[in-house]
């Protein structure tokens, strides 16, 4: 059965200003459950991640100021988010939800977080709406408790995993893989294991033979027992924020290459959400749904 990570945390403590993006995190699997493609046994409710596991990833002094609510307005400005009780509870539930698929992919193949992908939270701050970065997170803690020695991120949002190479950046048991809009925000990037920029109005064409002709090499190189695959939807042409030109049917071929990759080398799938910024709802809700559609379809 595919298990899904989800509770009403993840969308509901922002200010009425700030919810939009996140609105979809609770419409995803109210669009799956009315369809039919799951039902309420594929969804749980993950509890906060402990302390000792944030500490793997993220330097004390910072962490201490997120759960003291003590950062600076110049920090605080940088995440974009307004900091808050609510908001903190919120990334270390979406972090432990991260680290519960791993242990359901490991026993299914995959296993999908409605939220995360918090990509842009570095060891030492938060930016761009990231406060923890769940997949950094979820990563540690298979590393620390040897369940895995190999691992490879294949983030596949618009905007570059930046907090995630910098977390990784010396580490040889994680190889990161970002492909991103080259002109795209974060303006200054890290350097990932392995980046692909790419120019504004990438069509489908482009975007999924880059993806085709690289993901199997990675894989075939770096052995990973183990993928965590950001899946944003913010690489879509309707996008506001992504400046790339790639169909809704594009980003479901891509979904479904990285699921078949996986699948055909039997390792383990993790997935975060990402990104989404589509003026309408209902593109960002569907090119997610698709997502979840394509690993029910593709493992159970």
């Amino acid at each position: 059965m595919l298990k899904i990570s989800f509770d009403p945390i993840y969308s509901h403590p922002l200010p009425e200003g700030h919810r939009f993006p996140m609105i979809k995190y609770e419409l995803i699997p109210e669009q799956l459950l009315h369809e039919g493609s799951i039902s309420v046994e594929n969804l749980f409710r993950p509890v906060p991640v402990e302390e000792e596991i944030i500490l793997l990833t993220h330097d004390n002094d910072y962490w201490n100021k997120l759960k003291t609510l003590t950062l600076s307005p110049q920090e605080e400005r940088r995440t974009g988010f307004p900091l808050s009780k609510q908001l903190v509870e919120r990334e270390l539930t979406i972090a432990q939800g991260t680290i519960d698929c791993c242990y359901f992919a490991l026993e299914h193949g995959v296993a999908m977080n409605v939220a995360g992908g918090t990509h842009h939270a570095f060891t030492n701050k938060g930016e761009g709406f990231c406060l923890l970065n769940d997949i950094a997170i979820a990563t540690n803690y298979l590393l620390h408790k040897k369940i895995v020695n190999k691992i490879l991120i294949v983030d596949l949002d618009v905007h570059q995993g930046n907090g995630t190479a910098e977390i990784f950046q010396h580490n040889p048991a994680v190889f990161t893989f970002s492909m991103h809009g080259k002109t795209n925000w974060p303006y200054k990037k890290e350097r990932s294991d392995l980046d692909i920029e790419l120019p504004d109005n990438t069509n489908d064409a482009l975007y999924l033979s880059l993806l085709k002709e690289t993901l199997p090499r990675l894989i075939e190189c770096e052995k990973p027992e183990f993928i965590f695959y950001l899946s944003g939807v913010d690489i879509l042409e309707t996008d506001k924020l992504g400046k790339l030109s790639v169909s809704k049917a594009g980003c479901k071929e891509r979904d479904r290459f990285v699921f078949e990759q996986c699948k055909l080398h039997n390792i383990p799938v993790s997935v975060s959400m990402g990104g989404g910024y589509s003026p309408r709802v209902a593109d960002i809700v569907e090119a997610h749904c698709n997502t979840f559609r394509l690993a029910n379809d593709l493992y159970f």
